[in-house]
Formats: structure tokens, sequence, C-alpha cells
């Protein structure tokens, strides 16, 4: 089985009628995802390209049964919306938007963690979810992963090194479960752990491969749960090796203080709980088919 997308996902798209998220919600419907609906207020009631448009989210959920929602609309509006398909009674949001303010993810995050629901936020600033063979829900080229679901479960905070790192999996036929991009903001609305205690109750999932990079602690703290609770072998490679102390590095997480979130802690704290630490992203291919014999 697949996380967080799969056959049974039926796609809803924030931001449908503009030039992004028409080229890549038609991407992932030529990939095989059920995209259902669009959403742009002012604009309900046309098709675009097909797909039904609604002037809100609870219009296209009640219309069309929508259970998963992309978000690609403007920075200043993106809290309000992945909001306002939360309210809907969508359970999956991926948002894809970049330059969300940290205090609008803030009151987001902590507003759908305190909730009874079950609620799966993908985001912001990430590539999306694919589920090889069966869904993709955000920006990841479907020609780079497997063309069937294998045992391989991926997750980053890093976009590109997805595709790169997929790729390169897919090139020694090691085909992957589910890839996750989790983002690379500060406050994402699902972090490590999170997607991790995913794929160990995935039975289709044998094998993980975490991608980090320098800044904050996500990768120290999913290695030690990992340890306790993952129950299944376990890959890193972290962006930044080489950075300069103190300076960013693309996302805005990842900065280093001092010497907390140095790419030496994070491996550090991988090779003591057990797991193996690539060099560079070619050798997370060959350290997964090592484990796998």
């Amino acid at each position: 089985m697949a996380v967080i997308v799969d056959e049974r996902t039926k796609l809803v798209v924030q931001g449908l009628t503009g030039a992004e998220g028409t080229f890549h919600s038609l991407r992932n419907r030529d990939y095989g995802t059920d995209l259902v609906a669009g959403v742009t207020p002012g604009k309900g009631g046309i098709q675009h390209e097909g797909v039904p448009i609604f002037d809100t989210v609870a219009a296209a959920v009640d219309g069309t049964g929508a259970n998963t929602s992309m978000v690609f609309v403007p920075a200043r509006f993106a809290a309000d919306a992945i909001l306002e398909s939360f309210e809907a009674g969508i359970d999956t949001i991926v948002a894809i938007t970049e330059h969300i303010p940290a205090m609008d993810m803030a009151r987001v995050v902590t507003y759908l963690r305190s909730s009874d629901r079950d609620v799966t936020l993908i985001g912001p600033n990430c590539p999306g979810v694919i589920s090889p063979g069966r869904a993709n829900v955000g920006i990841i080229p479907g020609e780079v992963c497997s063309q069937a679901p294998g045992p391989v479960g991926f997750v980053s905070r890093s976009g590109t090194l997805v595709y790169q790192i997929v790729h390169e999996l897919t090139q020694l036929g090691l085909g992957q479960s589910t890839c996750v991009g989790i983002g690379g903001d500060p406050i994402p609305g699902s972090d490590f752990i999170d997607v991790l205690s995913r794929f160990r109750d995935d039975p289709e999932t044998e094998v993980v491969v975490l991608v980090g990079e320098i800044g904050g602690d996500a990768e120290e703290r999913a290695a030690a749960w990992a340890k306790e609770n993952l129950g299944k072998p376990l890959v890193g490679y972290f962006a930044g090796r080489e950075a300069p102390p103190g300076k960013r590095m693309g996302h805005a997480g990842a900065i280093v203080s001092g010497s907390q979130g140095t790419w030496q802690a994070k491996a550090d704290a991988f090779r003591e709980a057990g797991y193996p630490v690539a060099k560079n992203p070619s050798e997370v291919a060959q350290l997964v088919a090592g484990l796998r014999g």
C-alpha cells in the first residue's frame, strides 16, 4: 500500500486556473491522479481543461467528493486556502506555495494539530507526494520514479534532491512505495517523524531513505525516534556538508546556529542510532542496494 496518496485520491486544486496550477495539475492528471475539481473564487461554473471549477472548496467537495487538495495560490492567500480545505472536510492537504510567512504557518499548523481529525498537511514550499503507479499530487516528475510500486519509502526536505536521488534509486531498479517532499520551511505541516511513522506502518515499505539538510534538529530527532520505533532499515543523506558556518543555504530552515544543526551533528546522530549516512546523492542508492542484498 502507499501512504498519503493512492488510487483513492480525489484531487481538488486551489489555484488550478493559474499558469503553474494548470501545468502541474494536468501533469498530475496525465500521471493517473483523479483530478476532480479546481477552485478559483469568481470562476465557479466554468470548465478549465475539462475540469469543473468551483468558487469554494466546500462546493467542490459537495460536487465531486474530493478528499485531497493541492494549494497553488499566492503566498499571501495560502494560509487561508489551507484552512479553507480543512474546514471543507479535506483530510490531506499538499501546499506547494513558497514564501508563506512563518507566522501564518505557525497559526495554521497549531490549528490543524489541535484538531480531533486525522489531518495531513504536506508543505508548504514542497514538491508534494508521489506514490509510483498510483497517484501524483505536486510537482515531482513522474519520469524519475519507478513505473510500479516498490519497497523504498522516501522523505526529503529538499525538492531537487527528491528528483535526483529517486532517479538514482530507479536506475538501480529500486522502486519506491511513496516519495514525500515535506518542504524546507522552518514550520512544516508534517515533519520527518510524521512521515516515518507512516512508513513504519506500511507493509510494502521495507527500507526508508531520509534526505535532510543543515539547520534545525529535525534530522537528529528523527534518528532518535527511528532507533526506538521504526523497525526498518534507514539511510540518511544531508545536504550542506561543505556549507560555510552561519550561512543560510537556500531554504528558510537551512541555517546553522552555533553547533546546532550542523552536518556533523546530523551524521553523528544517524550513525549513533546505527544508520548509514551517504556522503553524496549517488551513494544513497548504493547503500540502499547493499541493505537489500
